[in-house]
């Protein structure tokens, strides 16, 4: 499906340079507690499969973030570490209150990936485009988002990057992005998370015509509040 995007998102264009989440709020390696602050009263959750930029680095490295194999192994996310850490750390807070769905205008071309600046700029390092390590999926799968908070949601958009964007070397803009995937309310029907509990909350998406590598672009409008969440995942569509 190749659905175009909603009213409120129409002008501008622009080109811009293990296995298990670890326990939320635990302490670190001994000597780097001062790289810590508590999440967000307002936090979320994330997308959890296919994982986010934050989400993944924080579940492959939060345990061992210090190891020097980062640095060749999963570049971005060491870069994303020495940057801000707590953009890994509060996994769950990438959102924005009060656009009122003027989306393009509060987070601007650039800025998607990071919500716009979100907290005074914690989440810039998932704006840097590069080598992030994606995750494969063929060109129709579920995708799985888990709300800590159980705010529910009026809506989760799911959105593709297009043949036109290179991943590798351009940041995220409104007009890379090509519709895959909506739901109405929801407060349910994803898989939970037990390290995470809260809810959790499921997209069926077709990415059909879309192969290769893409960014994927998820918007998730909470319902307790004018309340919006910007994340990105990167993703191999196989096929």
């Amino acid at each position: 499906m190749r659905a175009e995007r909603p009213e409120n998102r129409r002008q501008g264009k622009r080109r811009g340079g293990g296995r298990t989440a670890p326990v939320l709020g635990a302490a670190v390696v001994a000597g780097t507690a001062t790289l810590l602050t508590a999440a967000p009263a307002r936090a979320h959750g994330n997308v959890n499969d296919p994982v986010a930029r934050n989400y993944r680095c924080l579940k492959v490295w939060g345990n061992r973030h210090l190891d020097p194999a980062m640095k060749t192994e999963d570049p971005m996310c060491d870069q994303a570490f020495r940057t801000d850490p707590n953009a890994m750390w509060n996994w769950n807070g990438l959102l924005r209150d009060g656009l009122k769905g003027q989306y393009r205008t509060g987070v601007p071309d650039g800025t998607l990936c990071s919500a716009g600046h979100a907290e005074g700029g914690r989440y810039d390092p998932l704006d840097v485009p590069g080598p992030w390590i994606a995750t494969d999926k063929p060109p129709r799968f579920r995708l799985n988002l888990v709300d800590q908070a159980s705010h529910g949601a009026d809506f989760l958009e799911v959105y593709v990057s297009r043949d036109s964007h290179d991943p590798l070397t351009e940041r995220l803009g409104w007009d890379d992005l090509a519709l895959v995937g909506r739901t109405g309310k929801v407060t349910g029907g994803g898989t939970v998370d037990p390290a995470v509990g809260g809810s959790a909350y499921a997209v069926d998406v077709d990415a059909t015509g879309y192969p290769g590598r893409r960014v994927l672009f998820t918007v998730w409008k909470a319902s307790h509040s004018d309340q919006t969440c910007f994340l990105c995942s990167d993703t191999v569509v196989t096929g």
